[in-house]
């Protein structure tokens, strides 16, 4: 793949902004292992590689397990995830695939089981791993392989 810009070096002050940002979501309470997940989510579906490698490896720092992390594309074939887990799982997956807008069954279930509030954070969270990914992919950001 090309070398393509730097955001980081060429704009540091759109990166002070999502940084920004991400520092929102990580003092809203939002639980860090919830957040690792919609970002797991929502970089599978946008194809980025690059968030992959690192969410992959702060979810399981945070101890989640190496089998949830697999199955996370077919969530709802297991009972693995909390009810809350699949609100915010759901919310994420239609806040990345917009084109489709979100449902007004998916809205109203994360308002039921998460509330105003954490509905609020998942959407925050949903859509900051989202901009994050376009970033990534947009630029070639590349994941380093590790041992």
């Amino acid at each position: 793949m090309e070398t393509r810009i730097n955001i980081n070096e060429i704009e540091p002050a759109a990166y002070k902004a999502m940084y920004a940002l991400e520092g929102y979501i990580q003092q809203s309470g939002l639980d860090k292992r919830l957040y690792e997940l919609i970002k797991i989510r929502a970089s599978q579906i946008n194809g980025c590689a690059y968030c992959l490698s690192i969410h992959t490896k702060d979810a399981r720092k945070l101890g989640e397990t190496e089998q949830r992390i697999y199955v996370l594309p077919a969530w709802r074939e297991t009972n693995f995830f909390s009810e809350e887990e699949q609100a915010a799982l759901a919310l994420t997956e239609e806040v990345t695939n917009i084109q489709s807008h979100v449902s007004t069954s998916t809205y109203k279930k994360a308002i039921e089981v998460l509330g105003d509030r954490r509905t609020a954070q998942v959407i925050m969270a949903a859509v900051t791993i989202n901009a994050w990914n376009r970033i990534a992919i947009t630029t070639h950001l590349m994941p380093e392989l590790t041992k």
